[in-house]
């Protein structure tokens, strides 16, 4: 498969430049995308977006992408904006589009990259600021599949509930999502009915729950999946399997679902 890349944007300018110190023996330069709506032009709307070059002393910097984004952020520009916590792959905070595939800015080696680094945020979701996408409808989409245990039985009183190992081994491949939104921003389907079609980190998120053996509302899911967008938007393009930071491969939950839509029609 082809790896995956932004679309040209002929509107997308060129920016400043801030090079490294003289002297500086091991140069890397970071080609990144800027945009702030408090920029704007003479008629009162914002300016466009555009790229600023920032060159790096890789002698003086950890061998992650996101440690040359804090370095840059602390040394050379503060105003250079986006998201990061964890630093360890966990939290999927700093997701953004490196190098044309999404993927962690925390967990991507900068010599793995050729040239020049070029760093744009998750495509085809507005933009805060920066390297900030507006992940509102994301997050509305994952509470809408009510991502949380539900039962009818009652707790029992002294103890868990119980799985066998056999029971929890099918949770593998589902429950270590992180919710980075880098797969669903892959998906050329995702793109286009964002508005309505799930989206497959949503939805290996929602088979996650279906797959519990302790959840006893699994038809009432699976009524809720029953709809030609939130599901079947999905055309299996791969895209979402290819770029997951964590290895996972959400097509093949969301065709796990769609078994499951079949055979309770059989």
């Amino acid at each position: 498969m082809a790896e995956f890349t932004l679309p040209p944007n002929s509107k997308v300018g060129k920016g400043k430049t801030f090079k490294a110190p003289q002297g500086t023996k091991r140069v890397k330069a970071f080609n990144i995308y800027r945009w702030s709506p408090d920029e704007v032009d003479d008629k009162g709307k914002p300016k466009n977006p555009r790229l600023d070059r920032y060159e790096v002393d890789m002698d003086h910097c950890a061998p992650m992408v996101l440690d040359a984004l804090i370095k840059i952020k602390d040394e050379v520009d503060s105003t250079l904006t986006f998201r990061r916590s964890c630093r360890e792959g966990i939290c999927g905070s700093c997701a953004m589009n490196i190098d044309g595939t999404n993927t962690l800015a925390c967990t991507k080696p900068i010599e793995d990259v050729r040239g020049d680094v070029n760093i744009y945020p998750l495509p085809h979701m507005k933009v805060v600021k920066d390297l900030v996408p507006d992940l509102s409808t994301f997050y509305a989409q994952y509470e809408s599949i009510k991502p949380w245990l539900q039962t009818e039985t009652p707790a029992p009183a002294s103890r868990e509930r119980l799985q066998s190992p056999e029971e929890r081994a099918k949770l593998d491949g589902l429950y270590e999502c992180i919710l980075c939104a880098c797969c669903s921003t892959s998906c050329p389907s995702y793109w286009w009915n964002s508005e309505r079609f799930l989206g497959p980190a949503i939805l290996l998120q929602a088979y996650r729950w279906i797959n519990d053996s302790r959840d006893e509302f699994t038809g009432e899911r699976l009524d809720d999946l029953e709809d030609p967008f939130r599901l079947y938007r999905c055309h299996t393009i791969m895209n979402c399997a290819k770029t997951c930071p964590k290895g996972l491969n959400p097509a093949k939950a969301i065709a796990e679902i769609k078994k499951l839509m079949v055979e309770r029609t059989v």
